[in-house]
């Protein structure tokens, strides 16, 4: 069989431009299965309610997060707002989104679990709130978690939200540490359970 060799200019650039493309196709192929694997997930567990009840002498909302991973997740920054709709005085119905400051907002590595807690008091926009004042108003609570993850350097973020019927009051979360022969122990399966007050 004869080795076929282009002749003409036309043949020498139609071969060029096909190595460039093919080249091209397996850098841009290599780098997207490279971006899709190395990416890093944030693999945070929410709690699939919050709860409202007592802390220090003070109505208190909490929700709790656990970290999935096997890594921790540094420099982790946690942001819980209300949305809620609201009527303007002339009469129109609005989706307004009021910030819930927490306790603590910012971790240098949340490697276990993370219980945030809201201090329901005057200045708070749950003041007075009442699972029927919540649900009367469509009110939702959303929680968003941004960290990096140590291992990889990426950035990584974990949301979740909880509408009206997730907001148990007079509740509390159960713990979820629990000692054993080996000491102590987190038990992810109770990141769930609610004790009533």
């Amino acid at each position: 069989y004869g080795v076929f060799v282009p002749t003409s200019a036309y043949a020498h650039t139609l071969v060029t431009v096909e190595a460039f493309v093919g080249l091209l196709a397996t850098a841009l192929a290599t780098g997207l299965a490279f971006a899709k694997f190395s990416h890093a997930t944030a693999r945070v567990l929410w709690s699939r309610n919050a709860v409202v009840t007592g802390f220090d002498g003070v109505p208190t909302l909490m929700l709790r997060m656990a970290n999935a991973r096997d890594s921790q997740i540094v420099e982790a920054q946690l942001r819980v707002s209300l949305l809620r709709d609201e009527e303007t005085a002339e009469g129109h119905v609005l989706r307004r989104m009021l910030d819930l400051p927490l306790l603590r907002d910012w971790s240098p590595a949340f490697a276990l679990t993370w219980l945030a807690l809201h201090r329901i008091d005057a200045s708070s926009p749950l003041a007075g709130a009442t699972p029927e004042s919540l649900a009367a108003c469509n009110a939702e609570i959303v929680a968003s978690l941004v960290g990096v993850d140590e291992t990889l350097g990426q950035t990584v973020h974990a949301r979740t939200s909880y509408d009206a019927r997730d907001v148990l009051f007079g509740a509390r979360f159960a713990d979820v540490f629990e000692r054993g022969p080996e000491g102590l122990r987190l038990n992810y399966a109770k990141l769930d359970e609610i004790v009533r007050s």
